[in-house]
């Protein structure tokens, strides 16, 4: 229905938005569509097919508002057949709520109660603006409820004022007039000055709203809602006022006078507030999207951190008076011991904790050690640092941005109901080394601490947003179904909270699932949601080596071809590139499978199961610099890019409090977007511009010439 209004807006194929339209209404999530009906798609990826899903999402919207707006016109007796026509021809909302405002039901305005005196002949008497004779004109509708000629006029101009303020030319006339030029602008509300102390750079601000970034007006409509700040759109009012009158105002007769004042009361009285409202409502949606936006990219690259993979890890959430939480896990994150160790000060038991941790890591036999980044990170990095242990052990500092929140959700409680909190937050610490994505999906994505104002957006669009962009790096990643959590099962392709736990339950009490097609015996999971999920879900060791990759159930029995053509067993194809190589692609093309699956194919027999992450390396600080104090303008020091906002970068360098990279300190260019030229996570080279030992802040400029790309 809504194919061809898709394909022009996004400048797509009409049949790639119709098959995509089908495949969503039966139920196929965007990261299935994208990676295993390419032919249908032709080759849409997941940004085309979440733009169309939304797009279809909001015409559905517009449709079902229609149905109502055509019931609600009808049962009033003035549904015409041009009506009719005009209301089914338009998709845009805007423009739907213009044709439908005359025919609202309104409470009891000026108008109606003008109306309701019998003035509306006058009003049409004024509108043809013809007459100069008002007074004998207006004389003839005086009555006990229009005592003179003043309100005879005064009520026909309101009705004039409404039908200029429902007419659809006027708001759109009015509507332009604010696009081009409205101008925001933000007030402190008298005797909040020292309350509201942090909104000081908006006491007395303006801007055009087309100029105003996003993170200024989120920061002006938070102040707004916190009760510091008065905030309004507006443009210059003679603006708008004199194209209105241009356009109603035909004559220079005494009754084309009244309809100039009607005009001019219409615009302050009606149509101001009410395209205000719109064009405040506009503005905070694109800000919105565009804060969504920059909490999406970086979630995606928090979640898509390279992981260290299956090696044991001893993890440590430093303290000061309450002393290091310290856990050892072992390469699956399981929790082998825990126990409290106290280097710092009050307790400065120093030498008795470096000879704790050594016996920990010779008896655990740990690989690496991960390090949170909160109190007491660095203290705690350089004692682990200067001990010498008796065999290569890498050292992580590891971001504890939402720990706290996971120690104390229930989904901690589950997995640990017999620890405290402080042994729940060192755990993820280490397990968010192993695999970061694994253990981020257990918490809200809000609250994981990157973004820029995402607790001022709209919620259900953000989770939206985030939900989506969780299930796509799930998805990208795959999911080992043997020892997947439920929480990051959840989040495979058509699977949910109580499939993921019957999944759990079923490998339970059944044991490891030796292939994908067991999915059919678990409860509830049937033959689409199989099909959705199985491409995504990975078996290492199991009967069926396909079952290790991202080759679809589907389409095993192409690759069982491919082998038989060549003598050879599935295996082969997997182990053997000199096989591999002897395969006629062409030869396996048919209605159904084209190039675009095969290619997949081949690519997963090359490398099975290949993780898309990049690899973990070590990184660290400048070790004389340990306190905001210690930094002198020009310092080059290393750092590491802990969120990037519309505005610019955030970077650790290691003395508790991050230091800013302004967009404009990105490059020797202009920069549109941060995350054009930065990445979360990326180990960098920053130049110390300005330091505010008072106020905490750290100006920094990314150092062009020696910057270290990957993470």
């Amino acid at each position: 229905m809504f194919s061809k209004l898709i394909s022009k807006e996004l400048n797509l194929q009409e049949t790639q938005v119709a098959n995509t339209v089908t495949l969503l209404d039966e139920g196929a999530t965007i990261p299935f569509i994208s990676r295993y009906r390419k032919e249908m798609t032709g080759n849409l990826d997941e940004i085309n097919i979440a733009d169309i899903k939304e797009r279809y999402e909001k015409l559905t919207e517009i449709a079902k508002r229609k149905e109502t707006i055509l019931k609600t016109i009808d049962e009033q007796g003035v549904l015409t057949d041009e009506l009719r026509q005009k209301i089914g021809q338009t998709w845009n909302a805007t423009e739907l709520e213009d044709i439908y405002l005359p025919y609202k039901p309104k409470r009891k305005t000026r108008a109606v109660k003008a109306r309701e005196k019998g003035l509306e002949p006058l009003a049409k008497i004024l509108m043809l603006q013809k007459e100069n004779n008002l007074e004998d004109i207006a004389a003839k509708f005086i009555s006990d409820e229009v005592p003179n000629i003043e309100e005879a006029l005064q009520g026909a101009r309101d009705i004039i004022a409404e039908q200029v303020n429902e007419h659809q030319k006027a708001r759109e006339i009015v509507r332009n007039v604010f696009e081009r030029g409205a101008v925001i602008y933000s007030k402190v509300i008298k005797g909040k000055e020292e309350e509201a102390e942090k909104f000081s750079d908006y006491f007395n601000f303006s801007e055009p709203v087309k100029y105003c970034p996003s993170h200024r007006l989120l920061a002006m409509r938070r102040g707004e809602k916190e009760g510091f700040l008065r905030v309004s759109i507006t443009p210059e009012a003679k603006t708008a006022i004199n194209r209105l009158t241009g356009y109603f105002v035909k004559t220079k007769t005494k009754s084309a006078e009244q309809v100039a004042i009607a005009v001019d009361d219409s615009y302050k009285r009606l149509l101001e507030p009410s395209i205000e409202n719109e064009a405040a409502a506009a503005s905070l949606e694109k800000a919105e999207i565009e804060a969504i936006k920059v909490f999406v990219a970086n979630l995606r690259q928090l979640l898509l951190s390279p992981p260290l993979g299956q090696k044991r890890v001893l993890a440590i959430d430093p303290g000061y008076r309450t002393g290091c939480k310290t856990v050892c896990l072992d390469a699956r994150g399981n929790l082998l011991h825990n126990e409290n160790i106290y280097p710092h000060a009050p307790h400065n038991d120093y030498k008795q904790s470096s000879r704790k941790i050594e016996t920990l890591v010779d008896a655990y036999k740990i690989e690496a050690i991960a390090i949170g980044n909160g109190t007491a990170s660095r203290e705690t990095e350089k004692l682990v640092k200067n001990i010498k242990f008796k065999h290569k052990v890498k050292i992580f500092t590891v971001s504890e941005d939402g720990a706290s929140i996971y120690s104390a959700s229930k989904v901690a409680r589950e997995e640990f109901p017999e620890h405290d909190v402080t042994v729940r937050g060192a755990v993820s610490i280490g397990r968010r080394l192993l695999d970061p994505l694994a253990e981020l999906v257990k918490i809200d994505p809000k609250s994981i601490g990157v973004g820029q104002y995402q607790h001022d957006v709209n919620t259900n669009k953000l989770k939206s947003s985030l939900d989506q962009t969780v299930e796509s790096c799930v998805n990208l990643v795959g999911v080992e179904l043997n020892t997947a959590s439920k929480h990051l099962l959840t989040y495979v392709s058509g699977v949910g909270p109580q499939l993921a736990q019957n999944i759990v339950d079923y490998r339970m009490e059944n044991g490891k699932f030796s292939e994908r097609k067991m999915l059919q015996k678990v409860p509830r999971l049937g033959t689409k949601v199989y099909e959705q999920c199985a491409g995504f879900l990975r078996i290492t060791d199991g009967k069926q080596p396909l079952d290790n990759s991202a080759v679809h159930p589907e389409s095993y029995w192409i690759v069982e071809k491919m082998a038989a053509d060549l003598n050879s067993k599935v295996s082969d194809l997997i182990g053997k590139p000199d096989i591999r190589t002897k395969i006629d692609i062409n030869k396996y093309i048919s209605d159904k499978i084209g190039l675009p699956t095969l290619n997949d194919i081949l690519t997963e027999l090359e490398k099975p199961g290949r993780d898309p992450r990049s690899v973990i390396k070590e990184f660290e600080f400048a070790t004389n610099i340990n306190d905001i104090e210690d930094l002198q303008n020009g310092m080059i020091l290393p750092g590491i890019v802990t969120n990037i906002t519309n505005f610019g970068a955030f970077v650790d360098i290691g003395i508790k409090v991050s230091g800013l990279i302004h967009i404009s300190n990105l490059a020797n260019k202009y920069v549109s977007n941060p995350n054009n030229v930065l990445s979360l996570h990326q180990h960098v080279s920053v130049k110390v511009l300005d330091v505010d030992v008072k106020r905490k802040r750290v100006q920094l400029a990314l150092n062009k010439t020696n910057i270290n790309t990957e993470n």
